[in-house]
């Protein structure tokens, strides 16, 4: 089934990135390993890879760098950052940067492949969907825009098209935070409740142009889009 997927992996720790990259393998991913942040890059720009595996702390360029940097060019490769930090701001920094999953080391390989496969399930659904109006907005899904009445199209993160995209799918409807949280962030901790608050945020104000559309917390259970 993965025969057709290839996976750039950037990871500098020697022996942790041979284990991951045969595991992939494994499962019939073509892996493209590499041990630094500007050698990715360049790997990035010549091979076309259809998910980036990025560990955060890299020589000559770290993750995040790179991230910011393959963002730029593309709105939609999905890219997991591997890391061993754990405190909040860094995992919301990995979000707001474009990330699609964060994954704190040590961490099973059973794991890695759930998230990936995940991810890759999310950009099938991603390239398939339809341009959805909601109210005076224009949501183009698959270029991540927002665009209300004839102003200037808004683009949006990775994450920010997701998490609108379920928002309008269970629209007048509870989006449950647990559910929502394992589909788009992995799990459902404290650290992605957070970052998932923050998107939230940023949703209402790129959306506060039109008072007849709401995002609402229904606490204890999760959010609710009104239009």
């Amino acid at each position: 089934m993965n025969k057709h997927i290839t996976i750039l992996l950037a990871e500098d720790e020697p022996a942790l990135g041979v284990i991951i990259k045969e595991s992939l393998e494994t499962r019939n991913f073509k892996v493209l390993l590499c041990e630094n942040g500007e050698k990715a890059f360049e790997v990035y720009k010549n091979k076309s890879p259809e998910l980036l595996v990025l560990d955060v702390m890299m020589p000559k360029k770290d993750g995040f760098t790179l991230a910011k940097e393959i963002r730029e060019v593309d709105d939609t490769i999905p890219i997991i950052f591997l890391t061993a930090k754990s405190q909040t701001q860094d995992v919301v920094e990995g979000f707001t940067i474009g990330g699609n999953d964060y994954l704190k080391k040590p961490f099973s390989m059973e794991e890695l492949i759930v998230r990936i496969n995940n991810l890759l399930n999310r950009t099938k659904e991603q390239k398939h969907s339809e341009i959805t109006h909601i109210s005076h907005y224009t949501f183009n899904f698959p270029k991540q825009t927002l665009q209300y009445k004839n102003e200037e199209k808004i683009q949006l993160t990775h994450r920010e098209a997701h998490l609108l995209f379920h928002l309008i799918k269970n629209k007048n409807q509870v989006l449950d935070r647990s559910l929502i949280l394992n589909k788009l962030w992995g799990n459902d901790d404290f650290f992605s409740a957070r970052s998932m608050d923050v998107f939230i945020t940023k949703l209402r104000k790129k959306l506060n142009l039109d008072d007849t559309i709401q995002i609402i917390n229904v606490r204890g259970f999760g959010y609710k889009l009104i239009c």
